[in-house]
């Protein structure tokens, strides 16, 4: 299995000094295969990781989370910020947020879904929501066990593609969730080509899965 932490933080977060160096380092010493780096409200501002050397086979991703008026929305495609017509940070619109990502072919999933503050929550039993995202956030590593088997049965009953991050801010998450692909992904094409295709698996510590190979 391929391995990815789908929703990290660092220092260009503006809300910690977590050296992305040090979030990578992390990860593999936990045996993971990538990172996707989430920070908040720009895909822009994670650019300088770009220039951080890897190792071979080690792949880091970029996305954003975005805050809406209906809660916390990871976005995965867009290479820089043009989805943001609104030249704000916070509080966009759900849904125009979505049309715009989705223009460019890129995908939206609400994160952390049921964990309160600046969550869907209910909202995500919506029709007019259901049609529009991409997938879940089923398993989140600040999230309480409680909230992200909640997630994950309910992607599960809706057949909703199904992700998992640490939502790290420093090194104590990573590891804790993350998502599994049977294939390798190699940049953000494949891995929004894998959401679509609903080819992931998520990942919880001391949580296990029934029914994967």
């Amino acid at each position: 299995m391929f391995k990815i932490d789908l929703h990290c933080h660092s220092k260009y977060s503006h809300d910690n000094h977590f050296e992305p160096e040090d979030l990578i380092r992390k990860a593999i010493e936990k045996g993971l295969n990538g990172v996707c780096f989430t920070e908040h409200f720009s895909v822009e501002a994670s650019l300088p990781v770009e220039k951080i050397e890897l190792p071979e086979d080690f792949v880091v991703l970029r996305g954003a989370e975005v805050s809406t008026n209906l809660g916390h929305l990871l976005i995965y495609g867009p290479l820089d910020d043009r989805w943001n017509i609104w030249n704000r940070y916070t509080y966009l619109n759900f849904f125009e947020v979505v049309e715009e990502v989705h223009k460019i072919g890129g995908v939206c999933i609400p994160s952390h879904p049921f964990r309160g503050f600046e969550s869907i929550g209910d909202f995500i039993y919506r029709e007019e929501i259901l049609e529009v995202i991409d997938g879940i956030e089923v398993f989140n590593g600040k999230t309480s066990l409680n909230d992200n088997i909640k997630a994950y049965e309910f992607a599960k009953s809706k057949g909703l593609a199904m992700i998992a991050g640490s939502d790290c801010h420093n090194e104590e998450l990573i590891g804790k969730a993350y998502t599994m692909f049977k294939e390798k992904i190699c940049d953000i094409k494949d891995l929004v080509q894998a959401i679509k295709e609903k080819k992931t698996i998520p990942y919880l510590d001391h949580f296990e899965i029934k029914g994967y190979d």
